[in-house]
């Protein structure tokens, strides 16, 4: 994936935006469809530092989201937390919203090899789940071929 900085006065470091996409906990992942208009889905994911981020699309592969990615690989992601809102001097319309957000853009692709589903199932219930759940290896359901 690759980022673009559109606002050199909120611009943060790269070790900061990969310690934030390491430990934030929703992706908006954003597909455009045969008919031209934008979708976004929130995802859960897995960040792997400066090189890949690993989405869960669980029942998706028969949706709106994955028929858009069989037209069009490209995807843009947001991953964004809230911050403290600051209140304006005088004014309602003055206040602001703090949060830190980080864009990237790249394309998406399904992953064939279950060693690397392991990897990734491993880490995003590492991230997300209780530390006492237990589950059997494998059973990790194939795409249809497109």
């Amino acid at each position: 994936m690759r980022g673009t900085i559109h606002n050199k006065k909120r611009e943060v470091t790269e070790d900061m935006a990969y310690h934030f996409l390491k430990h934030a906990q929703v992706a908006h992942v954003a597909t455009v469809g045969e008919d031209g208009y934008p979708y976004v889905i929130p995802f859960v994911y897995v960040y792997e530092e400066g090189k890949k981020l690993y989405l869960h699309i669980g029942n998706l592969r028969e949706s709106h989201f994955w028929e858009n990615v069989k037209v069009n690989s490209k995807v843009s992601v947001e991953v964004c937390e809230m911050g403290e809102i600051v209140p304006g001097k005088k004014y309602a319309c003055q206040s602001a919203l703090g949060y830190t957000s980080v864009v990237l853009f790249g394309t998406i692709k399904h992953i064939d090899n279950d060693t690397k589903k392991e990897w990734f199932y491993d880490r995003l219930w590492k991230k997300y789940g209780d530390p006492d759940w237990t589950f059997e290896k494998g059973g990790y359901p194939a795409l249809p071929k497109t």
